[in-house]
């Protein structure tokens, strides 16, 4: 039977070398809801983030400890394929990163090395319009995406992981290189795709954290001296601004801490 949880982590701790850098991570992540991962800088928010579809393989010694499930799979198992998890994982990144091609071809090509083997066309516009994008570039879709503005080049991005239809979409500060105008609408954007799809952002924008999650994470450096991160406390948004239960959390969201 399926439970709620779109993704869940059991003691996950990632590893640089020697280095603990995400220790003793447990969390249940709910489907088609928005989870903010919030803490100070350094404390390892989007190293947890590139845990939950094994971006971290990219860096050399890096490793994970416990689990991570998706649907009851330990996503670090041995026999489960990074590639493919990063299918069914989707990422947008702090800067927008389109590929140095036709705003067409940043939808297809993507779904293309996929295997996609539908409709190109429909795809390329489904996903801009999921993306709130078709109006603005449907007459140039032949034209350079980097000719888009910075708030429309990360919706691109954006529209270019729901090409693969990921059943996860994590965002790593998706708004910060942005304009407030163009912030509004990436987080109305993301109100949109919680219909259809599990969103996992880190942010450093408190205001943002309340405005759009459902659900907000709240990660520090341990205390014991090791100068890792983990979560201290996980609860509902409404909950970890309002009535936190961790006096460090209290001191964060309402700007004492540091």
């Amino acid at each position: 039977m399926e439970n709620n949880y779109a993704i869940e982590t059991n003691d996950l701790s990632i590893h640089y070398g020697s280095f603990t850098a995400v220790k003793g991570v447990s969390m249940k992540v709910e489907r088609k809801k928005i989870t903010s991962i919030i803490g100070p800088s350094g404390c390892g928010k989007s190293t947890l983030l590139r845990a939950f579809n094994r971006m971290n393989d990219f860096v050399p010694g890096c490793r994970a400890t416990g689990e991570l499930l998706l649907q009851g799979q330990n996503l670090y198992s041995n026999d489960i394929d990074p590639v493919e998890v990063r299918r069914k994982i989707g990422m947008v990144f702090q800067k927008p990163n389109p590929f140095p091609k036709s705003i067409y071809e940043n939808i297809a090509w993507g779904a293309r090395i996929n295997g996609f083997k539908g409709k190109m066309d429909e795809l390329v516009e489904q996903s801009l319009r999921s993306a709130a994008l078709w109006d603005e570039v449907k007459d140039k879709l032949q034209q350079s995406a980097y000719a888009l503005s910075g708030g429309q080049q990360q919706r691109l991005c954006i529209a270019r992981t729901i090409a693969i239809q990921p059943d996860i979409i994590l965002m790593d500060e998706p708004a910060s290189a942005l304009d407030p105008i163009s912030t509004l609408r990436i987080e109305e954007l993301m109100q949109e795709l919680k219909k259809n799809y599990t969103i996992i952002i880190v942010t450093h924008n408190m205001q943002q954290a309340a405005r759009v999650s459902d659900y907000t994470a709240m990660m520090m450096l341990t205390q014991d001296g090791s100068r890792s991160g983990t979560v201290i406390e996980f609860s509902e948004t409404k909950t970890i601004f309002t009535n936190p239960k961790d006096k460090r959390t209290e001191d964060y969201v309402t700007g004492r801490f540091g």
